[in-house]
This record gives C-alpha cells, structure tokens and sequence, in this order.
C-alpha cells in the first residue's frame, strides 16, 4: 500500500513508526513530518492544512490510504475537500469529515450531542460577548473550582480551570471579549468541574463497528504536582491501573455504544478515531470531551501495546471492514515523558541543537520525535514546544518509568525541561 500520513507530531512520529512495521506498507510518506519520521518513510513539504497540495500528491504518487493525524485538517473539512474531486474521492481516508469533526470543534456541539444522545457529563451552559453578563450571573450560582471551555480549537490550552468567582469572571471577560484564545474563544461552555481521576480511552471506528484500543492517563498541567498552565500533555501511562474491567464495561455500554449510535442516528458517516476524555467519579464515566483523532502524548503510550498489524485497523477503519479486524494488545507497561522547550507552553526558543539522540536504547525506551528538525549542519535541532516524547517499556509501572526517564537523562539541549513526577500518581495508587 502506498501511504500518505497527514502531520508533524510525535503522534504522527508514533504512526510511522507503527505503519512502517506492516508489511503491507510499500510507501510511506509523512506531510511534513520531522526529523524523526524520515527514518521510517519519507517526508513531504506540504502544510496539513494545503488541500491543494494534499490532493495532487494523493493523484501523483497513487495513494492507497490518506491517514490524517492532527485535528485541524479534519475541522476544516479535508474529507470533505477530497470527497468532491474526482480523482481522490474514492480514497479511503482515516479521519471524520466536516460534521463529524465539531465533536471536537466545537464545545457546545459536543455537549448538546452527549445531552441528545444521554451520554454522562458535567452540567454546562454557554455564553457569547452579547451575553457575557449572563456568563457573570451564571458563575455566581455555580460551585468552586469552575470550568471554562473555549468552544472551538486552542490547540490543548483552551481549558481554565478557575478556584474563586473573581478569577472566572475576569477569565470569561478576557476570553469573551480580550479574544484570550481569538476565534475559538468567541464562545465559552461553562460547566461543573468534575471531581475523580482523569483517563483518556481510545476508540477506532468505521460508523459502525468499533474497537476499543489501549486506554491511558495523561498529564496536561507544565509543572509537577500538576502545577502551573495547561500544555497539550507532559506524559502518559497506559495501561490504567483504575480502568478496571468493570469501569472499562461502564465505560463501552455508557459512552461508546451511546457515542457510534448517536453518530448514526445524526446521519454522521465517522470513520476514523474517537478520543474520550473520562472523569473516573466513584466508578462512573462521565465525559469530559471529545477528541476526533489520538491523542498526543497518549498515542506514544497506546500503540507500542498494540501487538496486531496497525495499518490493518487504519485500513479496516477507512474501508468500513472494521469487524473484521482482530486487536491484541501487548500486558507491557509504557510510560512516555515529554521533553519540552524551555518557557513552553508560553514563549520559548527553536533551533536548539539537540545532544545524545545518538545513543539507543531501543530494547526499553523509544524515543519519539516532534517538534524538531535538521538545520543546515545536518543537525537534529528543537523547532516547536514539545520536542520529544520518550516511551519507557516494562513489566511493571516501576520499570516502564525507570526506562523511560533513564532515556530522558541521555538527552539534552539548551533549557530542556521535563516533569520528573510522570506515573508518581500511578504508582501511589498502587501501594
């Protein structure tokens, strides 16, 4: 099969890696990739965003199977876009269109669809600049810590998480009206902040059959402790020692089974991969929000637990074959760190020359890249906020940590930083 995979992330990183060891991958091209998917296919200089582009590679390289990684392609309407050209209509694409893809797009469509469909999660209500005092009077009535939610994408950040009624009003005023987060704050979801232990479960879907892939914990706050502003994830576990059989049963009759039915009944064809974000209340799911594509830093913590053919279920997936598909999942244990830039998530420096790349330990870490790139030495240097993502693999939690931050402390460049506190939680839980 000849290949096009959409993205420059380590979850893109974490595909290549994974599609490379199919052997029905002939080709593998990655658009733009980074400096570390060139070892497993070939990168592309075309923006995620550039249809144009996308659609004549798709139409001269005879692509088989377009696999799109990051959410913004899909939120504009990239499955929509190909579908109308004859050429690449008949391409099978891994990623919902346009309609599928508010699940993640937008706040509010999200929580209106778990309210039609009755799929558990927290009280919400939204509000837009003419009716911001509304948002004011509403905050008053609600209980501490308050929730406040960007409606549309602010790439991971979009979420405050407010301890006194003073600090979520001047958040909603700076959100509404101050364009904190610019077009996808122009409407703000205020809901009940929901107390429990937070995990990610993942789901691969063709409209109508599903698979449940390996679930993980995430860790989104930059300092340890879970401390300091919100980043798009410092680290990931997976298994969760929490997400038992009987939670993971609550969680398909309660949420999946709910989610693929109300996709149907909306006349919503999604094919491609469902990220829910749970709160664990006292043994109950309940949603947090939707993600229309895997998670990252999760996917670096799933797909090395995935021991069957992973371009099978992304072929299967696309092709509506999914039933068809066997998964098997791997008892290992991954822990993934993520090594950011100094000053992310606010602003920081690119072109760092990065030192000890060289030095694998392949056995028991893999070393995923994502914001990097070469310079013109030939040298791997940093060029984005999170820059590497180091998955650690073992028997037991302990050893999945241990091997993950032993490959961490090979690694440096100028003003590294780390949460030294991944899987601590996991651990605690445990004893």
């Amino acid at each position: 099969m000849n290949i096009l995979l959409i993205g420059s992330g380590g979850r893109e990183n974490a595909f290549a890696w994974k599609i490379k060891q199919s052997e029905k991958c002939k080709n593998l091209w990655i658009a733009p990739g980074n400096a570390g998917s060139s070892a497993f296919g070939q990168n592309v200089s075309i923006g995620v965003n550039d249809f144009e582009a996308i659609k004549d590679f798709c139409i001269d390289k005879k692509v088989d199977l377009l696999v799109v990684g990051p959410e913004e392609p899909l939120v504009k309407g990239l499955r929509d876009f190909m579908a109308q050209v004859p050429e690449v209509a008949d391409i099978p694409i891994v990623g919902p269109g346009k309609s599928g893809a508010r699940l993640e797009g937008s706040k509010d469509f999200s929580k209106n669809f778990m309210l039609s469909h009755g799929i558990p999660t927290a009280a919400y209500a939204t509000f837009t600049p003419s009716t911001l005092q509304d948002g004011i009077d509403y905050l008053k009535k609600q209980n501490l810590p308050i929730v406040l939610k960007a409606d549309g994408l602010a790439a991971g950040k979009g979420v405050l998480i407010c301890g006194s009624y003073e600090e979520a009003e001047e958040s909603l005023k700076d959100m509404l009206i101050g364009q904190k987060f610019g077009e996808a704050s122009t409407r703000v979801v205020i809901e009940t902040f929901l107390t429990g232990i937070e995990l990610s479960v993942f789901v691969a879907t063709d409209g109508e059959s599903y698979k449940i892939l390996p679930e993980a914990k995430d860790y989104k706050r930059i300092g340890e402790g879970d401390t300091g502003p919100n980043t798009g994830g410092m680290g990931a576990i997976s298994p969760v020692p929490f997400a038992d059989r009987a939670f993971m049963s609550k969680v398909e009759e309660k949420i999946v089974k709910p989610t693929i039915s109300g996709l149907q009944k909306d006349g919503i064809d999604f094919r491609g991969f469902l990220f829910i974000g749970l709160m664990n209340m006292d043994g109950e799911p309940y949603v947090i929000e939707y993600n229309v594509r895997m998670g990252d830093p999760e996917t670096q913590a799933v797909l090395p637990r995935i021991n069957s053919d992973f371009l099978e279920l992304l072929n299967a997936t696309a092709n509506k074959t999914l039933k068809d598909y066997s998964l098997s999942i791997a008892p290992t244990t991954a822990a993934t760190v993520v090594m950011v830039a100094g000053g992310y998530p606010e602003a920081y420096e690119k072109g760092m020359p990065i030192s000890g790349l060289e030095k694998k330990n392949i056995k028991n870490a893999i070393t995923f890249h994502a914001g990097t790139n070469t310079n013109t030495s030939e040298q791997i240097v940093t060029n984005g906020g999170r820059v590497l993502g180091i998955t650690g693999l073992g028997d037991t939690v302990e050893k999945a940590i241990e091997n993950a931050y032993d490959r961490v402390g090979e690694i440096t460049w100028e003003k590294a930083n780390y949460r030294k506190d991944i899987g601590q939680d996991i651990l605690r839980l445990g004893n």
